[in-house]
């Protein structure tokens, strides 16, 4: 199995073409590290000073409301990120929790750090903007889908997209990331059961 820093260095290299040295000067500004099941890396009102590529695991970010309830905004599983954008772009206090949904090793990427990769290289400019757009266009297709689909379309939509979360995401996680109850989700996933047998 590959090392984090291993890791990180694929991930760069699939989307900038990078020398040896290069790659090592981007790994060596990140920090390994171990979180366990339901450990907060950000919570509202606290500046998110980092964001996280995550090396095995899963992490979400969600936000409560007044009533208690929680809704999930994003969720995350290995060589992908997540933060609180707003407050990390803008160094200002966090709206979201980051919490992780199972035991997970990330690597963190603090924003001083950041700032210096991006100032250091243009390549390592190129790999955040590259990142940023990606993210920017997966947004879009979750709010358009949310938009044109009814509950049943955007699970069946989650699943064939993301299969791997459907095992490694509690369903009651899934069902606030696709505004539903825990319980309607239920009923879509038995009613698919029940059709297949």
């Amino acid at each position: 199995m590959d090392s984090p820093t291993q890791k990180i260095i694929t991930f760069l290299r699939q989307r900038v073409d990078v020398s040896d040295a290069e790659a090592l000067e981007f790994a060596a500004m990140f920090q390994e590290k171990k979180l366990r099941k339901k450990q907060f890396v950000i919570q509202p009102e606290f500046v998110a000073r980092h964001r996280y590529y995550i090396i095995d695991g899963a992490l979400r970010s969600f936000i409560v409301d007044d009533h208690g309830q929680e809704t999930t905004i994003a969720l995350a599983i290995d060589d992908w990120w997540i933060t609180d954008y707003n407050s990390y772009i803008y160094q200002q206090p966090a709206t979201l929790f980051v919490e992780a949904v199972s035991n997970a090793t990330v690597l963190q990427l603090s924003y001083e750090n950041e700032q210096k990769l991006k100032t250091s290289n243009p390549k390592f400019e190129t790999f955040f903007r590259i990142i940023a757009e990606r993210g920017l266009a997966a947004q879009q297709r979750r709010i358009i889908t949310n938009l044109t689909q009814n509950a049943e379309q955007r699970y069946e939509s989650f699943v064939q997209k993301y299969p791997q979360f459907v095992n490694s995401i509690p369903q009651y996680i899934i069902a606030s990331f696709l505004g539903m109850s825990t319980e309607f989700l239920s009923k879509i996933r038995n009613n698919k059961v029940g059709k297949k047998s």
